[in-house]
């Protein structure tokens, strides 16, 4: 489509990678980011980690190998019953706020393995098997419907993955931070730029 307008209108067509967009962006608010630096982008789709060497110049240190974590807030927000019209992470994030995040032992994902790639999969299958396992009819009662007991157990589950989560997060961003300063010692900075998506 962008193109056909273009040469409608006989202008030129510059493309531009999103997540490109998404890491430079903060250059533009913040005059003094310098390169190298370290940027975490994260989209309902993508999580992505880059070493920002230069314009154009960038290493992908990870990535998301099957669910992004937007993908799995949307999924369990939607499992979970809640009103997801304005997203699922923002309706699931004020649902956490009433639970206990320690109340259901779910696992950080790829504690094992020893990269910065991000995987969510494995984190939204537990979710599910938790709600089934406590008989909540989330398809049939929504969360404004719901008593307060069912109430009480969906924020458990909502703050128990989003504790998870976010450790996720931290867990591959620190090992970037780690792998970042050995190829470039003089990086000062760390972006994360979040899309609205999530």
């Amino acid at each position: 489509k962008a193109r056909k307008i273009a040469k409608v209108f006989g202008l030129p067509i510059v493309g531009v990678h999103h997540m490109e967009a998404h890491a430079l962006v903060s250059r533009l608010v913040n005059k003094d980011l310098d390169y190298p630096f370290l940027a975490l982008l994260i989209s309902g789709g993508h999580n992505l980690l880059v070493l920002a060497q230069n314009l154009g110049e960038y290493v992908q240190l990870g990535t998301t190998i099957d669910d992004a974590i937007g993908e799995a807030y949307d999924k369990s927000a939607r499992w979970l019953g809640l009103d997801i019209q304005k997203g699922g992470g923002p309706a699931l994030e004020e649902l956490a706020l009433e639970g206990d995040p320690n109340s259901i032992n779910f696992t950080v994902p790829m504690r094992q393995h020893k990269d910065c790639n991000f995987s969510y999969a494995g984190l939204k299958t537990p979710v599910r098997l938790a709600i089934e396992s406590r008989n909540l009819c989330t398809d049939d009662i929504p969360i404004s419907s719901a008593t307060e007991e069912d109430r009480q157990l969906r924020a458990n589950i909502a703050a128990s993955f989003q504790r998870i989560a976010v450790l996720h997060l931290e867990d591959r961003c620190q090992r970037a931070v780690e792998w970042a300063l050995k190829m470039r010692p003089s990086i000062k900075n760390f972006v994360m730029q979040i899309s609205c998506c999530c």
